[in-house]
């Protein structure tokens, strides 16, 4: 079963409040997206790490429930 895009976005935000999510299905399947992010907590952070926060939001269903994720993260510009 496929992940619905709401429930990505609703996740990384419990996981990063303050962040801006997009997110776009590549495929119209439900089972490739894209995903934008941005959020402070990402400032002082690899881009390695940041991506790792986003994962750890997904609660593991990263290469489960959800096959593929095009992941871009940033740092809000003020």
């Amino acid at each position: 079963m496929a992940m619905d895009a709401h429930e990505i976005e609703r996740m990384i935000k419990a996981a990063l409040p303050d962040a801006t999510v997009e997110i776009k299905d590549l495929a119209g399947d439900g089972d490739h997206y894209a995903a934008t992010v941005t959020s402070a907590a990402f400032a002082g952070k690899s881009r390695v790490q940041q991506h790792q926060m986003v994962y750890a939001a997904l609660q593991g269903n990263m290469g489960g429930v959800l096959h593929a994720l095009a992941l871009t993260t940033t740092i809000p510009q003020n």
